[in-house]
């Protein structure tokens, strides 16, 4: 088995609905796995508008079962494209019980299960604590036909004990799907990933969408990425302002070499830490 996985990311704009929203996502699925991609992650929410920067009840709307008829679109493209799926959506489990989620669905179609956003924003232009609760399913992490995959979902990134649990639970690749503007965020985001992909020795996924959204004034601003265990960008990083497909080559033999170099799992103190769990 290679140890070379070409994995994709998509960072787009609103389309205005969510079936052609869907549509052009399905799309860019097809043109990643025709340039070979074996897994691909979408952006937070994707299938819809950035709606927390409003706090206006309609957009409740937007949420469905997970799994549920957009994941079973879904799963049914990943089994035709041999492609591992992160899909980041709105998720109802019952009525008024709402959660910022992601799906993960195997290359074989299998819906593998699901990660919810822990940590929940409440400020100017981010109100998403009138949309979701917290997440309650801890940090799993999904053995995937391209290996071992976790999701952290936007402001979570902030927080550095995910990514660690991440670690620990044996993520090779995390994917971390946001939705970002560039007055509030631009100034970590190209700091807080790759730190983490260091300090917790796997590949960083970072995934934003672009544009200005009639819901505000402010833009988000694109420049997605996937960071190396070294911390070092994969090819580069994508437009700030223009909707594009991100195909990397990542090679998963830099796993071992970093933590042979430097044994941070083995060092770890977990007897001297009680305290961080204190409230």
């Amino acid at each position: 088995m290679t140890s070379l996985v070409r994995a994709a990311l998509v960072q787009t704009s609103w389309t205005g609905d969510k079936e052609t929203m869907i549509a052009a996502h399905e799309g860019y699925a097809r043109e990643a796995a025709a340039q070979g991609a074996k897994v691909i992650c979408f952006q937070e929410l994707f299938y819809g508008p950035y709606f927390c920067q409003v706090q206006d009840a309609s957009y409740y709307s937007y949420a469905e079962s997970v799994p549920g008829p957009t994941t079973e679109r879904f799963q049914a493209l990943a089994a035709e494209l041999g492609m591992v799926m992160v899909l980041p959506m709105y998720e109802q489990e019952q009525p008024g019980v709402l959660y910022n989620t992601a799906a993960v669905v195997d290359a074989d179609g299998r819906y593998l299960g699901k990660y919810r956003k822990h940590h929940i924003p409440q400020v100017a232009g981010f109100w998403e604590k009138f949309y979701f609760r917290p997440g309650n399913l801890g940090f799993p992490v999904f053995s995937t036909a391209v290996g071992r995959v976790g999701v952290y979902i936007c402001y979570d990134r902030h927080f550095p004990e995910g990514w660690r649990a991440l670690g620990l639970n044996g993520a090779e690749i995390v994917f971390n799907p946001s939705a970002t503007s560039r007055g509030l965020s631009s100034y970590l985001w190209k700091i807080e990933q790759p730190a983490a992909a260091v300090a917790n020795e796997y590949f960083v996924g970072a995934i934003n969408r672009v544009g200005v959204e009639s819901l505000g004034d402010d833009d988000f601003y694109g420049t997605s990425y996937f960071v190396d265990p070294e911390g070092s960008f994969v090819g580069g990083v994508a437009d700030s302002g223009a909707a594009e497909l991100v195909v990397r080559d990542l090679d998963l033999e830099l796993l071992s070499v970093v933590r042979d170099r430097w044994a941070f799992y083995r060092d770890r103190r977990p007897d001297a830490y009680s305290g961080l769990a204190t409230p």
